[in-house]
């Protein structure tokens, strides 16, 4: 800021003494300065009125493209309203850089001309025409030649002008500054040491140019230098002597060696043409042809090992440089004799068939071999594959023995395809081969096997004697006889009865057979061995079990037993009038025989004289009243109840049960007051009924006293063998002829079943061990059965006659 008050300062000195002279204002800046920047104040130098510049319209007329400058019309003072840039304003041939420009006003009309002068500062870097500056220069060019570089260029004036030039360091090259007629700098870059194309074509340099303001600015430009190649080196071959060797009866055009030769030269200089000398045979030549552009040596006439063994020839290669330098080596060609015989092979002994368990070790077959050739050529190797059974052993000179090394199986491998490969050391090596087939006989070493160790049939009763159950077919990969297969069953007796009695099986292909038809509510599964034997000697065999499963169907009706009534008869019940709501009137016991999803009973109402009075329980046919009976009800009332089981379709059964309400007597007074009622224990009732109970509970207990007496005297019967495991289940339950059960107790209905059509009876829940039940019109030895699965409960039965009474 000083320096720019010291050029204000003496640019208004000078204009005041030239004012005196042309009425020319002078002021000097520098460019660059930054808008706003105050000049001068031209009311005080040109001693004008600053109140007065507005009224008399004070402007600034430049003579210029742009408006740099303006005046203050409140303060008369001159600023920058744009940068200058003074080599933009001026060209570099103007030392001295002027902005004319006129302030006018008016009221009077006055003219101030005012010359603003535009210092240069260092702003701008030198900068070269081109980046890159390229030289071809010659390796044998002599040291100390000159070559001129191009100048940079800077836009600033004076000091702020280009002043030097430097070069980056090299071995090669140096520079010298020069100054021309109009002050500009120049450099020339000057070889000190000769160059070598072939260590380094390109030399890559750095010229920087620095101009003399204060800070220096600089530019760089990159000097590229290309040594041109002279032909100053010879071709070379990779080696100075070459052994080869061929073998004989090599195809024309064969090829020996691929010749390369390499010059570090360039262009025609490394370009190479290659020849005989004159040291080498015509025989040579004949036999072999050398292209002489490429250097390849290939076969030009027969080679025959017997007649001729070396070939020794010397080659030229000579570049097309304008001075030709040449190189030479020397190659030995040696022909090798060629394996041209093939080996052979002689079978002289082969065994086929054999059965598959031969013994280990056993000689198959016996080979020869030969080889008409020499040395390595008739030296011969005999082999076969590796994964088989088998292997070679050497037994005399060129003679093999082919022996058995692993067990045999036919049913894995029924035959082999041995091939006998016979091998001579030769290079190539050559070689023959013979193939045989062996085949191998089939032994009963295999037994039958079913797909599985354990069937599971399920049959539905009431079967068609003869339904085919299943197929149970196994498989034998033997052949011939001792592939062929019988199937049959194992004979077994379960309670006096053979299986065979019972089921059926195709000798020939497994298929087993019902014979009978099938209850479940007698037999519910069989369990027996299938047993399939094969054709062999001897026959091997292996068995299968096999479940039969019956399948229930719903067959049977639920049979009502409680309460108890004669067949097609309605049961009769009375009950007092006075009963309460809720009280049982009535439970309706229903079994079925059947399974236990079938078996499975509710009870309906299927007729109801008043469907208001009673509620039947479907699943424990409990019949309760909902009510109290009014004088309105009928004294008699009519119940169906129909028992329906689970099965498709159901199956049922249906009870009638009348019903009387009778009257109970009671004591009129005549003050009509209620009076509680004592509850006597000992009333005629309950004395009747006491009486009664003792009486039977005494003659229950003569007759359990006489049944003991007599069951004692007999003699105890055999006891029978435990039932096999695999025994039919249903079997446990003993058959009796038709009869009629004597008593109606439900609680007797509660442990057993009769079926008087099939004429069983079947206890249903465990019975307390020792206990005896007597039964009438049961044939002579026959025993009741206990189908619990208790184990601790034992069912004795006694047997009595068909005139015994209950």
């Amino acid at each position: 800021m000083s320096s720019f008050k010291r050029y204000v300062l003496l640019a208004v000195i000078f204009s005041s003494v030239y004012s005196v002279w042309a009425s020319v204002t002078h002021y000097s800046i520098p460019e660059e300065m930054k808008e706003g920047s105050v000049v001068a104040n031209l009311a005080t130098d040109l001693s004008l009125d600053v109140k007065s510049l507005g009224k008399r319209k004070m402007r600034l007329d430049l003579i210029a493209n742009k408006k740099y400058l303006d005046v203050n019309k409140e303060t008369g003072e001159l600023y920058v309203v744009e940068k200058i840039d003074r080599e933009y304003l001026c060209t570099k041939t103007l030392t001295v850089c002027y902005l004319k420009m006129e302030v006018i006003l008016e009221n009077p009309l006055r003219i101030f001309n005012i010359e603003l002068e535009i210092l240069d500062i260092n702003d701008n870097a030198p900068q070269f025409r081109r980046d890159a500056i390229h030289l071809d220069i010659s390796e044998s060019t002599p040291t100390g030649e000159r070559f001129s570089l191009s100048n940079a260029v800077d836009p600033d004036v004076g000091s702020n002008s280009v002043k030097t030039y430097h070069l980056s360091e090299s071995e090669q090259f140096t520079i010298e500054v020069q100054t021309g007629r109009d002050g500009s700098k120049f450099a020339d870059l000057i070889l000190k040491q000769t160059l070598d194309r072939e260590k380094q074509a390109v030399h890559n340099l750095i010229l920087t140019a620095v101009d003399g303001g204060t800070p220096a600015r600089s530019g760089t430009a990159s000097v590229i230098v290309h040594v041109l190649d002279t032909n100053d080196n010879p071709p070379i071959f990779d080696q100075s002597i070459y052994n080869v060797k061929i073998m004989e009866n090599s195809p024309i055009g064969s090829l020996v060696i691929d010749l390369n030769a390499t010059d570090l030269d360039e262009g025609l200089n490394s370009d190479i043409s290659y020849s005989y000398s004159l040291y080498t045979s015509e025989k040579t030549q004949e036999t072999f042809n050398l292209n002489p552009a490429t250097g390849e040596i290939t076969v030009k006439g027969m080679l025959n090992y017997e007649h001729f063994r070396i070939y020794d020839m010397e080659v030229i290669a000579a570049d097309k440089g304008a001075t030709s330098l040449t190189g030479q080596c020397t190659i030995k060609i040696l022909v090798e004799d060629m394996n041209d015989n093939h080996p052979e092979i002689s079978i002289k002994s082969f065994q086929s068939p054999v059965t598959e368990n031969i013994e280990l070790d056993t000689v198959i077959a016996v080979v020869s071999v030969s080889d008409k050739d020499s040395g390595d050529n008739g030296i011969v190797d005999l082999h076969i594959p590796d994964n088989m059974p088998f292997k070679l052993r050497e037994s005399s000179d060129n003679y093999y023995e082919l022996v058995v090394s692993e067990p045999l199986d036919r049913e894995k491998v029924p035959e082999y395809d041995i091939t006998f490969t016979v091998t001579d050391r030769g290079s190539p090596p050559l070689s023959d081969n013979e193939t045989m087939t062996l085949e191998l006989l089939d032994v009963n070493d295999n037994v039958p096997q079913f797909p599985q160790s354990f069937y599971t049939i399920r049959v539905m009763e009431n079967n068609a004697p003869g339904a085919l159950l299943s197929s149970l077919t196994a498989f034998d990969p033997d052949l011939h006889e001792n592939q062929y297969l019988v199937y049959f069953i194992i004979e077994r007796e379960i309670a006096n009865t053979s299986m065979s009695m019972l089921f059926s099986i195709n000798p020939e292909n497994g298929n087993l057979y019902a014979l009978k038809t099938f209850d479940y509510e007698i037999e519910k599964e069989f369990l027996f061995h299938i047993e399939a034997r094969d054709s062999g000697s001897p026959p091997l065999s292996s068995n299968v079990t096999v479940h039969i499963i019956i399948v229930d169907q719903n067959d049977n009706a639920p049979v009502i037993v409680s309460p108890w009534r004669a067949q097609g008869s309605v049961v009769e019940e009375k009950i007092p009038r006075s009963t309460d709501k809720g009280s049982l009137i009535a439970k309706v016991i229903a079994l079925d025989t059947d399974s236990v999803h079938n078996s499975r009973i509710t009870y309906q109402f299927l007729q109801v004289t008043d469907a208001t009075l009673f509620s039947l329980d479907q699943y424990n046919g409990e019949i309760r009243t909902m009510r109290m009976f009014s004088y309105r009800d009928p004294r008699h009332q009519r119940l169906v109840v129909v028992a329906k089981d689970n099965g498709e379709p159901a199956l049922s059964a249906t009870v009638t049960i009348s019903l009387t309400t009778m009257e109970t007597a009671v004591k009129a007074y005549s003050d009509m007051t209620e009076e509680p009622l004592e509850y006597d224990i000992f009333s005629d009732i309950n004395l009747y009924l006491v009486i009664g109970l003792g009486s039977v509970s005494f003659l229950l207990l003569i007759t359990i006293l006489v049944t003991i007496v007599i069951k004692c005297q007999k003699p105890k019967p055999s006891k029978a063998a435990p039932p096999s495991r695999n025994s039919v289940i249903s079997e446990r339950n003993s058959t009796i002829a038709d009869s009629t059960l004597v008593s109606n107790d439900a609680y007797w209905y509660s442990l057993f079943l009769a079926e008087t059509r099939k004429g069983k009876l079947v206890v249903r829940q465990p019975l307390p061990k020792g206990s005896r039940y007597i039964v009438s019109s049961i044939p002579r030895g026959t025993g009741l059965t206990d189908t619990s699965d208790s184990a601790a409960s034992t069912l004795q039965a006694s047997t009595t006659s068909s005139s015994s009474s209950t």
